[in-house]
């Protein structure tokens, strides 16, 4: 069947289109079994095996036909609408919960098609996508086809007429931004930051929304996710407009200044290198005035105390090129945080002194301990708990000045000799089966010969 309707022309009369669609329907539409690992950790694609459909060389074949179907120069969507309509696409939505890849390979090419060609079920397939997203937000967190979905919407939101629609602009505030809070995001950060992007590019006036929302969901304790944000957010920086980058500029590197200060290198790391971007340093420049202050507190103090060689190398980069911008913004910067250093120096030993004069009444209170309190934690815990901070001397500034001069190009010498380090998979035994599976099925477009459809 697949092969004559390939190969020969007006096989698809008006009696076949009932019989193919309910064909279709008898064969794939079922209830899915239940997941493998419903309350589990997240899946990883890189260490977990997917579990495969059992039934698949069969389901395989109906996939293939009704692939072709579609695809076929006979195809009419007015006789196929009649038989696929609202209940034929919510029931395909439900299997995109499927746990087999190849199966959702399938679906996301039928669905790709079907939006294509229906002009009428458009809104109503956006619209049941939007609901599998919200439920997965806020309800189940899991949804093995969240990927597949996203990629189908990057092809639609790339064919959006301009200027967008404001159903369009709520879809990108509420619900691919909080698409970012969900713990699984790495399964499919890629298709939702080139959904993002996409946006962007259609209308650049969404840009402080959109980083103002990254913001928001912004990672606090996981790191791989942070750096996930950080490769986004370059990707948005890539496409900004100057004057849309300047609503934001603040915010933004009040974040990377807290990144640039983490104790995991990997996001140090990921944030120094925006230094290394064309487009993002012509914007630093334009505005360092209100950059700089911001940045050079983080980069001085960790230019000093990270304990990770490589980013040493990296922030002295970062500071030869805010020197080399503007030599005298510098210099003030350099001046207002010895200034500020020294204030909080002024402070702690102010307060170091008033609980000094309280200790001294207490120990005038008739009703003092015969136990000394001091005798359990040595001289007043002065000496042992002390908080004042180290404030840069003049000679630490020049020091400085001459140290990022050559730790800056050294620094870019080492980044490039050393290994860059990795989290080293877990060695598991593998099923074998699964992989020879993977590696034998072919792509769903590998089938099709039409061209694509222009949405």
């Amino acid at each position: 069947m697949v092969e004559y309707i390939t190969h020969n022309s007006d096989v698809l009369t008006e009696a076949i289109y009932p019989e193919a669609v309910i064909m279709f329907s008898m064969n794939l539409f079922r209830t899915l079994p239940p997941s493998s690992n419903p309350t589990g950790a997240e899946f990883d694609p890189e260490e977990d095996e997917p579990t495969l459909e059992a039934a698949w060389p069969h389901l395989q074949l109906v996939y293939e036909f009704f692939l072709r179907f579609l695809e076929s120069p006979d195809f009419q969507p007015n006789i196929a609408k009649k038989y696929i309509d609202q209940k034929f696409v919510l029931s395909l939505l439900e299997l995109f919960d499927s746990e087999d890849p190849r199966e959702r390979d399938f679906l996301k090419t039928i669905l790709h098609r079907i939006y294509g060609k229906f002009l009428g079920l458009r809104a109503y397939i956006r619209r049941q996508i939007n609901n599998i997203f919200y439920r997965f937000i806020y309800e189940t967190e899991h949804h093995n086809g969240i990927a597949e979905l996203l990629e189908i919407l990057g092809s639609i939101i790339n064919g959006f007429a301009l200027p967008l629609k404001e159903e369009h602009k709520m879809f990108l505030i509420r619900v691919l931004l909080p698409l970012h809070k969900v713990k699984s995001l790495s399964v499919y950060h890629p298709q939702l930051a080139y959904c993002v992007v996409q946006f962007l590019e259609k209308d650049s006036s969404l840009t402080e929304p959109v980083i103002m929302g990254l913001l928001k969901f912004w990672p606090k304790t996981h790191s791989p996710k942070e750096v996930m944000f950080l490769n986004e957010l370059e990707e948005i920086l890539d496409v900004i407009e100057p004057s849309e980058f300047v609503k934001v500029q603040e915010p933004l590197f009040r974040q990377l200044a807290k990144c640039v200060s983490s104790p995991h290198f990997q996001v140090a790391e990921r944030a120094l290198y925006y230094w290394n971007n064309e487009y993002i340093m012509s914007l630093i420049s334009d505005n360092a005035a209100k950059i700089l202050p911001i940045m050079f507190p983080a980069l001085y103090k960790n230019s000093k105390s990270h304990w990770n060689k490589t980013i040493h190398g990296l922030i002295y980069n970062a500071l030869k090129l805010f020197m080399e911008m503007n030599q005298k913004l510098f210099d003030d910067c350099t001046q207002q945080y010895k200034a500020e250093k020294q204030r909080e120096k002024y402070k702690l030993k102010e307060r170091d002194e008033i609980w000094q004069k309280i200790e001294v009444l207490a120990q005038q209170n008739p009703q003092v301990f015969t136990i000394n309190f001091f005798m359990l934690f040595g001289d007043g815990g002065v000496g042992v708990f002390s908080m004042e901070t180290e404030t840069p001397t003049a000679e630490d500034i020049q020091l400085l000045k001459k140290t990022v001069e050559s730790e800056a190009s050294q620094g870019l010498k080492d980044l490039k000799k050393d290994k860059v380090l990795m989290r080293r998979k877990s060695e598991l035994p593998q099923d074998v089966y699964t992989i020879k599976a993977l590696e034998a099925h072919k792509r769903a477009e590998e089938y099709l010969t039409a061209n694509q459809e222009a949405l």
